[in-house]
């Protein structure tokens, strides 16, 4: 524990001596060193995905300074400190968990993530249960926390099979308004609906909708490099080649993967 006390201290001492005489550094605000923060939390990301533990550690890293960076920041003109932050986030933790430091009992991590909800809405004092999902997030991810923040108050299915009932509703009423050559913003509706029962399938399920898509994603690079890949091995571009032909080497680069 002493060794991580010091070295969290030799963070704390440099970004004293950042502060105090680098120009870049004491040039920045808590307002320019936004889009920066944004970033390294997207390349945290990245770590995450490839599964690079060396590169997780020095983006934990970049971020943990960007944390550390903020603090001084707003110490400089007394609004808080490092101190502070470390313990208001101390004593939300105890406060959330009051299976570990209270009386209260529960069977399940559905029952502490639903007792969470609930504590985290009594402490913002929020009129709405929804208030507390941040507007601007990704809309998938914004879903996601919506269905689990109107879960943790008991509105929710019973059954995954409910769900994807409701996803095949959504499907044929989306199709049927294609077919009918219905309006713009219908159909927008109609998709809206449908990714919308999508994602609340994949949290019944335990799929992360985010991280699937983003598997998807890349796999979907991964194969379209390899018909590139194949079609330059060839003297071709794709431009020149017809479906039917890049099929033989999509369905090679499948075989891969």
């Amino acid at each position: 524990m002493e060794e991580k006390t010091a070295a969290f201290q030799k963070l704390l001492e440099i970004m004293d001596e950042l502060r105090a005489k680098c120009p870049w550094d004491k040039k920045q605000t808590i307002a320019s060193l936004r889009y920066l923060t944004i970033e390294e939390t997207y390349e945290l990301s990245e770590s995450i995905l490839q599964n690079d533990m060396e590169a997780l550690k020095k983006e934990l890293g970049d971020l943990m300074l960007h944390l550390v960076f903020y603090s001084k920041i707003a110490s400089e003109t007394n609004s808080f400190d490092i101190k502070g932050v470390l313990e208001s986030i101390t004593e939300k933790l105890i406060n959330r968990h009051p299976h570990i430091f209270g009386d209260v009992v529960v069977k399940d991590a559905k029952e502490v993530h639903d007792n969470w909800e609930r504590i985290k809405l009594k402490e913002k004092g929020n009129k709405y249960v929804l208030s507390g999902v941040p507007t601007g997030l990704p809309a998938m991810v914004k879903a996601y926390r919506i269905q689990e923040k109107a879960s943790g108050v008991g509105f929710d299915w019973e059954k995954p099979e409910q769900v994807w009932e409701k996803v095949m509703e959504e499907l044929n009423e989306l199709r049927e308004m294609v077919e009918a050559g219905d309006s713009q913003k219908r159909k927008e509706d109609e998709l809206g609906d449908l990714l919308f029962a999508i994602i609340n399938y994949a949290r019944f399920i335990e799929v992360n909708p985010e991280d699937a898509l983003e598997g998807t994603n890349r796999k979907f690079i991964k194969r379209f490099k390899h018909l590139e890949d194949k079609a330059r091995e060839f003297g071709k571009s794709l431009h020149e080649m017809s479906l039917s032909e890049m099929d033989v080497f999509w369905n090679e680069a499948k075989k891969n993967d």
